[in-house]
């Protein structure tokens, strides 16, 4: 175990990691992040900056600051109330956090405008490291007016940023048969898609749909007896679609790993977490990508200018311990890449991209 690994496990067992005392939020993995940024971080000295795009309760953004004295986090977050709730938490390091509300795919303009120290040494040095917790949060899943969680009926909204865009109500209630039915077997590899858009059609010719109670059961009536005793709640999937739909974020992951990749200076890692297989597959292909020669196959070496200008540092996707999962049960399908920068300067946008 390097000083650095000890030092986040002494950190570790200093915080209160209480569920209560950390906004319903417990952070996924939260040494084993510190353990996979600490390279980046120990590099950069006093000019390390870290982008937490997913910001939330922010409990990563804490553990991170108590455990590297050295380090600045920009803080990101579409939704302004936890963005709020985050910032007050962290106010003892009120000098060495910025917060920003914004959708994290926005993050590279975000920097390039903002105003501040964090800022200044972003823009002239890049950026040490990055974390994206993709997904909804366990604040927003507790919030139950937000409509995230099937088990509570609520209105069917779903927004990670309520003040704009459309609901899961309107996909429900203005959608086509087709897209439905696309979206509920691409975002939710539902088996029964077309015969849940189907129903939903047929429903709100009655009434439109406004909350989550009736589409929980016309989902159980749709689905056959034989799969909801056997596929977990006949509504995970359904709701994982439209929240994805929602708020675009699949979209988001395919446009945020460019800018924040290239966003790092020479060393800098960026590490996502996913929950789902889709997610997991846009990071693992973007990686791989970006990891690759540009060698044509079959040269026994490297030709100028086409070596690799990152690499993938985790083996695959790291998966969390048993240990892990008895403490928060959130991370049993957390699946964990991250990536670095060997050669490069640092650019806000990615190639082609303006400020």
């Amino acid at each position: 175990m390097t000083a650095q690994d000890k030092n986040a496990d002494n950190v570790a067992n200093n915080i209160n990691y209480d569920v209560a005392e950390n906004h319903g939020h417990v952070p996924v993995m939260r040494e084993r992040m510190a353990q996979l940024l600490a390279p980046a971080i120990e590099a950069a000295g006093s000019n390390a900056v870290v982008v937490d795009g997913t910001l939330g309760a922010g409990g990563h953004t804490e553990f991170f600051l108590r455990t590297f004295p050295n380090l600045h986090v920009v803080g990101v977050d579409r939704d302004g109330a936890s963005l709020a709730a985050a910032t007050e938490r962290l106010a003892p390091f009120e000098d060495r956090f910025v917060g920003v509300n914004a959708r994290f795919d926005e993050v590279g303009g975000e920097i390039a405008r903002g105003e501040g120290a964090i800022f200044d040494i972003a823009r002239e040095h890049g950026i040490a490291g990055a974390l994206f917790d993709l997904g909804v949060s366990s604040m927003q899943l507790d919030q139950v007016e937000r409509g995230f969680a099937y088990r509570t009926d609520a209105p069917l909204d779903m927004r990670m940023d309520p003040s704009h865009g459309i609901t899961a109500a309107d996909v429900l209630n203005t959608y086509s048969h087709g897209d439905l039915a696309r979206i509920l077997k691409t975002y939710g590899d539902e088996r029964f898609a077309g015969k849940i858009a189907s129903a939903v059609l047929k429903e709100r010719e009655k009434e439109p749909f406004s909350n989550s109670e009736r589409l929980v059961e016309l989902l159980y009536a749709t689905i056959p007896a034989a799969t909801r005793r056997t596929g977990g709640h006949p509504a995970k999937r359904t709701f994982q679609a439209l929240r994805v739909e929602v708020n675009r974020e699949l979209e988001a992951i395919e446009q945020v790993i460019p800018v924040i990749t290239n966003a790092l200076h020479v060393g800098g890692r960026a590490v996502f977490m996913s929950y789902q297989s889709l997610e997991d597959r846009i990071v693992k292909q973007a990686f791989a990508e970006l990891a690759a020669s540009k060698t044509p196959a079959g040269l026994p070496m490297d030709l100028p200018g086409t070596a690799p200008k990152f690499k993938t540092v985790t083996r695959g996707a790291e998966k969390a311990s048993a240990e892990e999962i008895e403490e928060n049960s959130r991370a049993a399908s957390v699946r964990v890449r991250a990536i670095e920068r060997l050669e490069g300067e640092p650019q806000l946008h990615p190639p082609g991209g303006s400020a």
